[in-house]
């Protein structure tokens, strides 16, 4: 979609697609089938791949543009039942850095925003969604959830002339949890 800097339109795209077998969640992690682990891995990290290999030549014809994918921070840290949906976000995370090193030559930016848990209908196939929901109150430095229109304005930002020198970036929109350590600090 274009988004317009007075005359000039700038060209973006949204990866926002993920999913894993449910059973692949549900089950112990070493228990992971090869078919879930292709599974997740093809539909949530192979997608921005797939995006960028199809919409930049149309941004390199504009003169540049901003893809933007989604995350969460169980890429890096163990969310008991997120299994093999952690390690395709490690692989997205890993392919938004190397995505901005290719393509930023070409103008093309490339980031992540890692939002905290919303109720969405894929963050309602991870069990226990309703008590991290309910921690991030207590445990994030604001005190509180976020709403989906706060990941609407990062990623605005993200793809807006505002970010022009933001690239290769994981972008945590979750009230600060991310840099919490475990339970409540007070």
């Amino acid at each position: 979609m274009p988004l317009l800097e007075g005359k000039k339109a700038l060209v973006f795209g949204i990866d926002s697609v993920a999913y894993a077998p449910p059973r692949e969640l549900e089950n112990p992690f070493y228990d992971t089938t090869r078919e879930g682990f292709h599974t997740a891995l093809d539909i949530s990290a192979y997608s921005l791949i797939a995006m960028a290999r199809r919409a930049s030549p149309l941004m390199q014809a504009r003169g540049g543009g901003s893809m933007l994918t989604m995350t969460y921070m169980a890429s890096e840290r163990v969310m008991p039942k997120y299994n093999v949906m952690a390690v395709a976000k490690a692989a997205l995370e890993c392919s938004v850095r190397y995505l901005a090193h290719e393509l930023g030559e070409h103008n093309i930016r490339v980031n992540a925003i890692s939002a905290g848990p919303l109720n969405t209908l894929a963050a309602r196939g991870v069990s226990g969604l309703t008590q991290i929901r309910e921690q991030m109150n207590v445990v994030a430095p604001l005190r509180r959830n976020i709403e989906q229109s706060e990941v609407g304005d990062a990623a605005l930002f993200l793809c807006s002339p505002l970010a022009r020198a933001i690239t290769g970036e994981i972008l945590f929109v979750d009230a600060g949890y991310n840099i919490m350590g475990f339970g409540d600090t007070k």
